[in-house]
């Protein structure tokens, strides 16, 4: 979809501490990227860099763009392109109608969205949905996926949702907000508080018992891995918690979504550690009040990154049953499975890509009324 499109789209990937601007077209990069500081504390500065990142972009393209799309923080009303209360971008504060701005200023569409909307867009376009559906069809398989729950885990516990092939916006704008679900074990607190970097940081502190070293995420997997001092046993369980969280979060997400799973965002590096909790809480079981126990989710849940359970996946089960009464015979796929995989395009790629893809469906739909 869309790689042979001609139509340019100028795209932001909005941090705290940098604004990176760049444009697309054909769903690829078509010029090098432009790091801006945010100036995030101070609102008029804020706005001229991002003004000033798009015109500078603008002034690189050998053709006028057809619209900006970006991902930006919330809370937000995406539709209308208002952001609001923003904990790192602070200039923010009581709502600034950013997307409106922009259109005033370069006179063509502007669509902001959320990371974990854009990123499950694009993995849907160009990542996991297509490759994983490439190899079913590789192997003979007659099945297609055609919905995606995409988790991103950095700095929060974000998702998105895309099914038969349209991204999930709710009537909120706030499909998808997988954070505010309730923690497993903490019971009054969002599952945000146990899947994020925040949460590794927290979580090592409070099972090494050292609540002065301030590691990051990347020094708590290195001393888990054993290759920093550290308490390697807090460490690793510190991945396994996390993991477990993550895993109960994405069951009852996925039970309502019913198809693939990607996984993207900063975290995905330590993978290894905590994949297999992830996986033993969505393989796990559950139980009623009379002490009967039965599989948590009614799909089993294969890891795409073990080269065994991806050939497992792939193959599936199914049994030719005959039509009652008849000589004819039926496909019966007894198997009901589902895959989680760690996204190979990266976060960044994907949510320009799922940010590119968006503006031009808005602008398509948009010109067929």
């Amino acid at each position: 979809m869309y790689q042979f499109d001609k139509r340019i789209v100028m795209t932001l990937d909005a941090g705290g501490t940098n604004f990176v601007f760049s444009a697309m077209q054909a769903n690829e990069e078509i010029i090098s990227p432009l790091h801006l500081p945010s100036n995030a504390n101070d609102l008029a500065l804020c706005l001229e860099t991002i003004e000033s990142g798009f015109r500078r972009i603008k002034d690189l393209l050998p053709e006028s763009p057809a619209a900006i799309s970006f991902a930006f923080p919330g809370p937000a009303d995406y539709v209308n392109g208002v952001i609001g209360d923003l904990p790192n971008l602070k200039a923010f504060s009581g709502g600034v109608a950013l997307g409106p701005f922009l259109k005033e200023k370069f006179g063509i569409p502007v669509f902001i969205n959320n990371d974990g909307n854009l990123f499950t867009y694009g993995e849907a376009i160009g990542g996991t949905l297509p490759e994983i559906n490439r190899l079913l069809a590789q192997a003979g398989s007659t099945k297609q996926y055609k919905n995606l729950l995409g988790i991103t885990m950095g700095t929060g516990f974000g998702a998105g949702v895309v099914t038969d092939g349209k991204l999930h916006l709710g009537d909120n704008g706030s499909g998808g907000d997988i954070w505010v679900f309730r923690h497993k074990k903490h019971r009054h607190c969002i599952t945000e508080e146990g899947v994020g970097v925040s949460a590794v940081k927290r979580m090592y502190a409070e099972f090494s018992g050292d609540s002065k070293s301030d590691f990051s995420p990347k020094d708590i997997y290195d001393i888990a891995e054993g290759t920093k001092p550290g308490n390697k046993e807090a460490a690793l369980k510190t991945f396994a918690e996390m993991g477990e969280e993550a895993g109960d979060t994405v069951a009852h997400a996925i039970t309502i979504v019913d198809g693939l799973v990607v996984i993207g965002g900063g975290l995905t590096g330590a993978s290894s550690l905590f994949m297999p909790a992830l996986m033993s809480e969505l393989n796990g079981t559950i139980g009623k009040l009379t002490g009967e126990s039965f599989p948590r989710l009614q799909m089993k849940a294969f890891n795409l990154d073990d080269a065994e359970e991806m050939i497992a996946f792939i193959e599936g089960s199914s049994t030719q049953i005959a039509i009652p009464g008849t000589s004819k015979m039926v496909n019966y796929s007894s198997d009901k499975r589902i895959g989680i995989a760690v996204s190979k395009l990266g976060a960044s790629k994907a949510i320009a890509l799922g940010a590119y893809a968006f503006a031009l469906h808005e602008l398509d739909v948009e010109e067929s009324r």
